[in-house]
């Protein structure tokens, strides 16, 4: 996409603020010409009110100089308005209130705009090029394959493919990466959970390992083993046993993210952190680098020199490493691939190795940027049917699987609900409400509205693209005005949802602008006697339309044209 297309993307919002703040730079330097010389020069800074009958913008400036220039803001603010020079900008000449607050309010030509901007952009608009192309690793999910993923793992599968959808409509260049843990205690804990099975299968008396899987799922592994490795049908060959159960988990789980339209670029196995030496290379360099003691018998990482409330075990005195070490080497590796910056979505019962593992990468002095990487944390989930909650799979045995949720309610409802709350808080999936069909159902609400609008063009019949080109004077409704406010607000909440790295800034944002939507459409109507003012609000309707696809696309949610 050309970086026209880029700029224009920003939107009508972000163009008449920075055309706003100019006017009003203009209006400063001239009412006070000493401030042009400062250094460093006074920037003009224009927000939006939260009060919507205050203005589309509001302007601050006299009460942040009142102190420089020795005066009352409200004069300020009034020597401001009056050498402000003229604007098609603006509807009117700007109010001042309270103590020197500027209310400006847009000339409906401005306000309106959004509306060709958006038929023009279509699906690129909200886009912007901000990341240059920078590459991003998003790693997410990162589940052990001992079991299917439950519905925690579905959260960060929401998350982190919604913060990849995010960071690409940004400009950036994004990997999604999914972390195996394939080696450690889990997975022979695994192979010996199947192994138990495979022996009673046989019907060879053995104690089933008091750390191990109990889910029908085992059982399943152990009948498919056994059905295509005769020779071994008691699992005396436990790596083999282990490489099989591995295998099937990891197809599983790929299978389940795939019915949640998930898909990764690439996988990373843990057991190749040990295989390919870079565990041992890892200790070896924060040894070389002085930020290691020996103490016990075992090896210590200062861990406190950068912020951690204690030093770290990395080796214990039986030579086994601290599950931290491998993580710092898998970021080093993600470095050394050459991810400038990093992103790892994460459950929150992780979020004691965070500070150990940013510590470890610093000590490696590879001129890794302090605080790389970047953590998403989420907290688990409640899920409840008939206001009670359900706490087991069938076939998990000991928790809710991911899967249970997509074939009960759908993959669209179990993606919204997953990101419709800031991911570090708790979250309660209600069954009975993603399956309703009602306006308490934040999903059905967003769908419903885009439907609405595909109901009303349908019954219109006309060629949509002809809508582009109408005339939106006829415009001037106060429900109409909240739309185009709401539309032209779209690329900055992308925009600020990929900085905070926040996927739920947009179903916020999807929410309010159906909410307004529905308020249009019970309050007007649109198939009208009155040809151009039908034509006007059809055009805004269709602009409504694409931008909850937009939003939607993002989420990675489909925007359905009947319901």
């Amino acid at each position: 996409m050309c970086d026209y297309v880029f700029r224009a993307a920003m939107n009508t919002f972000s163009d008449n603020k920075s055309a706003v703040a100019a006017l009003f730079e203009d209006a400063l330097f001239s009412a006070f010409p000493a401030l042009k010389d400062e250094t460093p020069r006074f920037e003009v800074t224009v927000e939006k009110p939260k009060n919507p009958d205050h203005g589309h913008f509001a302007v601050n400036s006299a009460l942040q100089l009142a102190k420089k220039l020795g005066k009352r803001p409200r004069d300020i603010a009034e020597a401001l308005v009056a050498a402000l020079p003229a604007s098609p900008l603006l509807a009117s000449t700007p109010e001042i209130a309270g103590p020197g607050f500027i209310n400006v309010r847009l000339s409906r030509n401005a306000e309106t705009r959004i509306v060709k901007v958006i038929h023009e952009l279509g699906e690129t608009f909200g886009h912007n090029n901000v990341g240059h192309g920078e590459s991003v690793m998003v790693e997410f999910v990162s589940a052990n394959p001992t079991g299917p993923l439950h519905v925690g793992h579905g959260r960060g599968a929401a998350v982190g493919d919604t913060l990849s959808r995010l960071l690409r409509s940004q400009g950036f260049h994004v990997t999604r990466e999914f972390y195996y843990n394939d080696a450690g205690a889990q997975i022979n804990n695994l192979a010996a959970s199947v192994i138990a099975r495979l022996k009673e299968r046989a019907g060879i008396d053995a104690p089933f390992p008091e750390d191990g899987y109990r889910g029908d799922y085992i059982t399943e592994i152990a009948e498919r083993y056994a059905l295509e490795n005769p020779a071994d049908a008691n699992g005396e060959d436990a790596n083999a046993v282990r490489r099989f159960a591995v295998a099937a988990l990891r197809h599983e789980q790929d299978l389940d993210l795939r019915a949640f339209d998930v898909q990764f670029d690439s996988y990373f196995l843990e057991s190749s952190l040990y295989a390919d030496g870079l565990v041992e290379k890892t200790v070896n360099q924060l040894i070389a680098n002085g930020h290691t003691y020996e103490e016990g018998g075992a090896l210590w990482l200062k861990t406190t020199k950068w912020g951690d409330d204690k030093d770290r075990v990395m080796r214990k005195s039986d030579g086994t490493y601290t599950y931290f070490v491998p993580d710092i080497a898998y970021h080093v590796s993600k470095w050394q691939r050459g991810f400038t910056r990093a992103i790892t979505e994460l459950g929150a019962d992780h979020h004691g190795s965070l500070m150990r593992v940013k510590a470890g990468l610093q000590a490696m002095q590879l001129g890794v940027r302090e605080g790389y990487p970047d953590y998403v944390l989420h907290q688990m989930i409640t899920v409840i049917r008939g206001g009670e909650e359900v706490k087991i799979s069938k076939r998990a045995g000991s928790y809710v699987t991911l899967r249970d949720l997509i074939d009960e309610v759908g993959r669209d409802a179990t993606r919204y609900f997953f990101i419709m709350r800031k991911s570090d808080s708790q979250l309660t999936f209600d069954i009975d409400l993603a399956k309703s069909h009602s306006e308490d159902n934040p999903v059905y609400y967003v769908q419903y509205a885009h439907a609405r609008i595909c109901r009303v063009l349908e019954q219109w019949g006309g060629e949509i693209s002809s809508l582009a080109n109408a005339d939106l004077s006829p415009l001037v409704s106060p429900y109409e005005s909240d739309l185009m406010r709401a539309l032209a607000d779209f690329p900055e909440t992308l925009a600020l949802a990929s900085r905070e790295l926040a996927p739920h800034i947009v179903t916020n944002y999807l929410g309010e602008l159906a909410a307004k939507l529905h308020t249009y459409y019970n309050a007007e109507r649109f198939l009208l006697d009155d040809e151009p003012l039908k034509l006007a609000r059809l055009s805004l309707i269709v602009s409504v339309r694409q931008v909850l696809r937009n939003g939607l696309s993002v989420l990675g949610v489909f925007a359905p044209e009947k319901m």
